[in-house]
């Protein structure tokens, strides 16, 4: 199982269920040396290492991203201004932007349009009995909480979880020249659209205070974020905040059909729903690979890494961890502690994980408190990517 594990040809088995390999590697070989070079990080301590230490790995992708791109690409220049791939001092001022941004006090004025958005969704789905609970309701949700937030008018919204999808799918090792194609005109797309909704938003700022407004108005020691970095910014917004909750909920929506004990469980005591979406955060992790650069000679796990190597950090692995989480491949929602890695850590910790999980407990609670009966109609199919894991569609009865 370990030998021959390589990310740009993984086996159909691995999609439905990496989690043996992800184990093999940890008993074998927790730091692995990738076919088309870099190594693979599977262990938690090990990966908590590397989020931690700035000064020796580099979350700097413009070197990996030309090659794959080409500089005078339109994801290139989103990927390398965005939020994620940034280094200090850069990522500094950005992270400081979004930060005041998404602050506490943001998402608690967040929390009542999202029980609205949620029971208007529920309210459709009695109507329908039936539905395809990606589409319909946990890929929705999240749009509509960033368009909220982004101020984007309600008739504006339908491309944003299409614009998204496309510029995310090209992170993937196993990238195609059609998917890139398709990522640089959501990219172009999206920037066009951003012109016309920023222009408007700037006339009129004096009383706003929604994300967009106070990345418009943010200033740290008299430097603002230039229109380039305003731009990919919100898209990254919407990328960072769509596509891991939809798979945060779809991921346990799945989790409790498929473990029906658990829900009656949580039915009985919904003060679990906040451990539960730790808990889903943990075993399915959204997303489940992670990337670093070495800037110098160094050893990680033991082993001997040149300046400029590539660390791919198994998230969804490190979570799985026997030597951090106890019963590591049992669902279990009262588990506690849960210090997954689900959000990242170290500085790039992932900057809207309260909007995440607020999103998460809300939506999975109200779903199921409605329709406690809520069935599969076939079997969930996986997106077949190592990444992000999530579903393509979940086909659901809800009487």
């Amino acid at each position: 199982m370990v030998e021959g594990f390589d990310l740009r040809a993984l086996p159909e088995t691995f999609y439905e269920d990496p989690y043996p390999t992800y184990r093999a590697l940890q008993s074998e070989a927790p730091v692995y040396p990738l076919p088309g070079g870099g190594y693979f990080v599977s262990s938690y301590e090990i990966a908590r290492q590397v989020y931690r230490d700035t000064t020796n790995f580099s979350s700097d992708k413009k070197l990996q991203f030309a090659g794959v791109y080409g500089e005078d690409s339109p994801l290139f220049e989103h990927h390398t201004t965005a939020l994620v791939f940034r280094d200090p001092p850069l990522h500094t001022h950005v992270r400081r932007a979004i930060g005041n941004a998404l602050s506490q006090r943001m998402v608690e004025v967040m929390r009542t349009s999202l029980h609205t958005i949620v029971d208007r969704l529920i309210k459709t789905l009695d109507e329908q009995g039936q539905a395809d609970l990606i589409a319909d309701y946990a890929g929705a949700i999240p749009v509509e909480i960033i368009g909220n937030l982004l101020g984007v008018p309600e008739e504006e919204r339908d491309p944003l979880r299409a614009w998204s999808l496309a510029i995310l799918k090209p992170l993937e090792v196993d990238v195609s020249a059609d998917q890139i194609a398709e990522g640089e005109a959501a990219v172009t797309d999206f920037i066009d659209y951003l012109k016309h909704l920023i222009g408007a938003r700037a006339q009129s700022l004096d009383d706003a205070d929604d994300i967009l407004a106070r990345l418009l108005k943010w200033e740290h020691n008299g430097q603002g974020l230039t229109t380039t970095e305003l731009y990919h910014q919100c898209i990254f917004l919407l990328n960072a905040g769509h596509e891991t909750t939809t798979n945060l909920i779809g991921n346990g929506i799945e989790l409790f059909t498929r473990f029906p004990d658990t829900l009656g469980d949580l039915l009985a005591n919904p003060d679990l729903i906040e451990s539960a979406v730790e808990e889903i955060l943990r075993y399915e992790s959204s997303n489940q690979l992670g990337n670093r650069t070495t800037t110098n000679e160094v050893t990680l796990g033991g082993v001997d890494m040149e300046k400029d190597t590539i660390v791919t950090i198994g998230i969804g692995a490190a979570n799985r961890d026997p030597n951090v989480f106890k019963h590591p491949d049992r669902f279990d929602i009262t588990r506690d502690p849960n210090p997954h890695l689900a959000f990242g850590g170290g500085i790039h910790t992932c900057a809207g994980l309260n909007v995440a999980r607020l999103e998460g407990q809300v939506a999975l609670l109200k779903l199921f408190q409605t329709f406690p009966n809520l069935e599969l109609t076939d079997t969930p199919q996986r997106d077949r990517r190592a990444r992000f894991r999530g579903y393509l569609s979940l086909n659901a009865k809800l009487g």
